[in-house]
């Protein structure tokens, strides 16, 4: 898969090609993502998808928007489903006001594109005026056609980014796991903390992660703990660590591996995250603090085991 920066440094002849954010490439993306591949590799056409950075709402509305990934994180979910050419296009205000025929012009010249495949939902170009009939009206004169896929629906309804959002933001992560088809992730390099987890013989990995994710709330969480090719148990604090830290106004990430004793500082460690196991809690004694961890532990041990 390859993955550029701007459409301009693209050069692709008879690409299929599918256009949105992609957040989270959960499991109504995959339908389409599937689709357009299975497609474009029947016809021998690369498949491409488009999408933007940041938000396009945020950029409209000026409201900040935490996304469920990075741009680098929905590529390779995308690389992953088979797709070839990833595209992550800078949204900008001059952006917004392209015309959908200037737009698809654009996509034209660089991608020769031949099918374009959308959301039911999907538009484009100034004041959104790209809908699905006046793309396929701009399909005829520059000679692509254009397909709508439908939306993927469970007992909970449409599956969207916006839902899975909410679900991540209040802490159900077994719902949201569902939505996406896989376990929430963050992650980032270990960085050095305090030291006080190791000085209560319960160490922490202290990880340096993107600010601009959605962060679930503060509380402790049942994550599975992948570093390299490896997998750890990990019970995860997110939080202010009220007992020592009370003061803290953003929130840490920190995880205890579970039967691991390794220097990893400088390493990239990523969180599945599995389920919530409770509120973070401000104790008035570092022995009180240490018997809950105990609990979380075990709690831990026992959430994974049976996944």
């Amino acid at each position: 898969m390859n993955h550029y920066r701007s459409l301009e440094e693209v050069s692709l002849k008879n690409s299929f090609l599918t256009v949105g954010v992609f957040d989270g490439v959960h499991r109504g993306h995959r339908e389409i993502v599937h689709k357009l591949v299975k497609d474009a590799h029947a016809n021998d056409a690369p498949a491409v998808v488009l999408t933007f950075e940041p938000h396009p709402a945020a950029v409209l509305t000026g409201r900040e928007i935490r996304l469920l990934t990075t741009s680098d994180e929905r590529a390779d979910l995308l690389g992953s489903s088979g797709v070839d050419v990833v595209i992550t296009q800078r949204f900008t205000p001059d952006l917004a006001t392209l015309s959908a025929h200037e737009y698809m012009s654009a996509l034209k010249t660089h991608l020769g594109l031949r099918r374009l495949l959308i959301g039911y939902d999907f538009a484009l170009g100034r004041g959104r005026e790209g809908n699905a009939p006046r793309l396929a009206e701009i399909g005829s004169e520059l000679g692509y056609t254009v397909e709508v896929a439908p939306a993927l629906s469970d007992e909970s309804g449409v599956i969207s980014s916006t839902e899975i959002r909410k679900l991540v933001s209040t802490g159900n992560m077994e719902e949201a796991s569902k939505l996406l088809g896989y376990p929430y992730e963050m992650g980032g390099e270990v960085i050095h903390g305090e030291g006080r987890g190791r000085k209560i013989n319960f160490p922490t990995a202290n990880i340096e992660y993107p600010k601009q994710k959605v962060t679930p709330p503060n509380g402790i969480y049942a994550c599975w703990a992948r570093l390299g090719g490896e997998r750890f148990m990990a019970a995860t604090n997110i939080g202010l660590n009220p007992t020592f830290t009370p003061e803290r106004k953003i929130p840490s990430l920190e995880a205890h591996l579970l039967d691991f004793d390794r220097d990893i500082y400088g390493e990239i460690l990523t969180l599945e995250f599995v389920a919530r196991l409770r509120d973070e809690i401000r104790y008035t004694t570092v022995q009180a603090l240490v018997g809950q961890i105990r609990k979380d532990v075990e709690q831990t041990r026992e959430i994974l085991g049976a996944t």
